[in-house]
């Protein structure tokens, strides 16, 4: 059976934290930025952390082999940390 292949721009836009949550980063801070109000281009600085409905379509659809490891860290998460 061949690989299964991470789609290569989900690798360029995500991370997955070792919890296996997806951060990323926010919208709105590309382009006509002078009509947009300080506060929203203030907020949407850095990375935001995912829902989880987002979450499991990213890992489901296009990250295969990070799929494992945040289903290991969940799972042992839900066992109380004992592995």
């Amino acid at each position: 059976m061949p690989k299964m292949k991470t789609k290569s721009s989900v690798k360029k836009r995500f991370r997955v934290t070792k919890s296996g949550r997806i951060k990323a980063k926010s919208a709105n801070t590309r382009h006509m930025l002078m009509n947009k109000p300080t506060k929203r281009k203030r907020q949407a600085r850095g990375t935001n952390v995912l829902c989880a409905a987002d979450t499991r379509i990213i890992l489901r659809s296009f990250m295969p082999y990070q799929r494992r490891k945040a289903s290991r860290k969940t799972a042992n998460d839900n066992q109380g940390g004992q592995a």
